[in-house]
């Protein structure tokens, strides 16, 4: 055992240092403002006016330089609250639900799971993949601006550094938008634990996840979320220009409110590959595994809904119009997801359940991320209705297709929710049926050109193209090296007794 741990950190400690030293991540110079935002729905703007000619003069004198703008003690708050709510979703929603769904006798090891690699992506985050998501360097990778979030505090001017929004001239502090973005990694990496839950070893799940974390969520942040932000546009001719410096996913025009790509393709597909690769369960199949306390799953649903709303609403990054928008199509979708589930698991299984309660809110969940700021609330009601009967498709009828122990139904779910989430939402986006449109920052408003649901659905289907393919790969390389190194699974005697105690010395309940 203590030759395993030993080889874990000197394993990390490795794989850190190569993802540091990697070319393609090479320095770019300091920028003196944040530039990062994430791909949401541009909120409406007013207009900035020009400002006004200056009086005659008898010399010349020099042009007073513009004031930078200043946070908005409102937003801010309002993004420190969504930031809490993300982490309420994770620990403890996110852990509850996927721990009720388990045996008794792994309850502990899979809270212990989330709860860890929550903190670990958090620390790994602050120190190199912040800056590797949201700088400015290549269409797939950012720079080392911020390495140790570094140059956001400025001692020498006693000044912090702010990030972009979605308005021109409205910004929010830096340090708030790396910790909510930072809540978003963390998520993401703990839902892949419920695709292999029971049977995985606690130091290979680590170890994956420092993999993972860098080489498949980083780069697909970039490249769907990262741009400069709206204030240096003001023509065609700097719209194309910064555009430029997007991200690879939001050059071509992708719509991802807030993670339908980034965060559920993304980790249900490095679920799927895990499960697979890891293998089923001793007595899969033979034995019950039903889940042991649903009570847990049904507040850990609860819990993930109610956080959600600051997923969701706070992917907005001010609280407008747009959050209020978003905030009514989470409620919304979710309640008629978890009703489409309920009633068709009554209607093909003669029962309505509870499990399928939770699962549906779930689904719905997901459905309406990538959309929940670009579509109007009867798109999102729409999507709901459909994520739950083909969310409710997917975890029985995709997953004996695939064949697959899935233990949790990650794919089923985040996958498939996900993929119709990012393809819907160019559908309801529409103007004609409802949505936003697309915002225009040369002319500050929605965009005069027609929309166009045929090309958006295209572009939203390259998106998800794109996240299923980067990360399928490097979750095969990531599982191989593990393997090779410690081993993915734990030993059959140990997985009969229990991941509680074999892997962590302790039991969840007692006599």
């Amino acid at each position: 055992m203590h030759k395993n741990i030993t080889k874990l950190l000197a394993g990390i400690a490795c794989l850190c240092a190569f993802g540091v030293a990697t070319p393609s991540f090479a320095d770019a110079p300091a920028k003196t403002e944040a530039a990062t935002t994430t791909a949401v729905a541009a909120p409406a703007v007013t207009p900035v006016p020009d400002a006004a000619p200056a009086a005659a003069a008898p010399a010349p004198a020099a042009a007073a330089p513009a004031a930078a703008p200043v946070a908005n003690k409102g937003d801010t708050s309002f993004m420190m609250i969504s930031t809490l709510l993300v982490i309420l979703m994770t620990i403890p929603g996110l852990a509850l639900f996927y721990g009720g769904l388990v045996r008794s006798k792994n309850m502990l090891s899979v809270l212990m799971q989330v709860f860890m690699v929550f903190a670990l992506v958090i620390v790994l985050w602050c120190i190199y993949g912040y800056s590797i998501a949201f700088t400015e360097k290549t269409a797939f990778f950012g720079g080392f601006d911020r390495l140790f979030l570094n140059g956001i505090w400025d001692p020498a001017k006693g000044t912090f550094a702010a990030a972009a929004t979605f308005s021109k001239g409205v910004v929010i502090p830096e340090f708030v938008f790396v910790a909510f973005q930072g809540t978003f990694a963390a998520i993401t990496c703990a839902l892949i634990v419920g695709a292999f839950a029971e049977r995985a070893k606690f130091s290979a799940v680590l170890a994956f996840v420092v993999l993972w974390f860098t080489f498949a969520y980083l780069p697909a942040a970039h490249m769907v979320w990262f741009w400069t932000g709206p204030d240096l546009i003001t023509n065609a001719a700097t719209s194309a220009s910064e555009a430029l410096k997007a991200g690879w996913i939001w050059q071509k025009g992708a719509l991802d409110f807030a993670g339908g790509t980034v965060v559920h393709i993304n980790a249900a597909v490095a679920g799927l590959v895990g499960a697979i690769m890891i293998g089923k369960r001793v007595g899969y199949g033979r034995e019950s595994m039903a889940p042991h306390s649903l009570t847990m799953t049904m507040i850990g649903a609860s819990l993930l809904w109610v956080g959600w709303f600051g997923f969701n609403a706070g992917s907005s990054l001010e609280a407008g119009d747009v959050a209020a928008l978003a905030f009514v199509n989470t409620l919304l979708a979710t309640a008629a997801a978890t009703l489409s589930w309920v009633f068709g698991e009554w209607i093909s299984k003669g029962k309505p359940s509870m499990l399928g309660g939770a699962s549906g809110a779930v689904a719905g969940l997901v459905a309406i991320t990538p959309a929940a700021g670009f579509v109007g609330p009867m798109g999102g009601l729409v999507m709901g209705l459909l994520a739950g009967v083909i969310c409710l498709w997917g975890v029985n009828g995709l997953k004996r297709l695939i064949g697959a122990d899935d233990s949790l139904d990650v794919f089923g779910v985040h996958g498939v929710g996900g993929i119709l989430g990012a393809l819907l939402t160019g559908v309801f986006a529409a103007p004609q049926l409802g949505g936003q449109g697309i915002f225009d920052y040369v002319t500050n408003k929605m965009s005069a050109d027609p929309y166009s649901i045929g090309h958006q659905v295209w572009v939203q289907a390259q998106a998800v193209g794109t996240t299923i393919i980067w990360s399928a790969v490097v979750s095969v390389i990531a599982y191989k090296l593990v393997d090779i190194v410690i081993g993915l699974r734990v030993p059959e005697e140990e997985e009969r007794e229990g991941l509680d105690i074999t892997s962590h010395g302790e039991q969840a309940y007692h006599g």
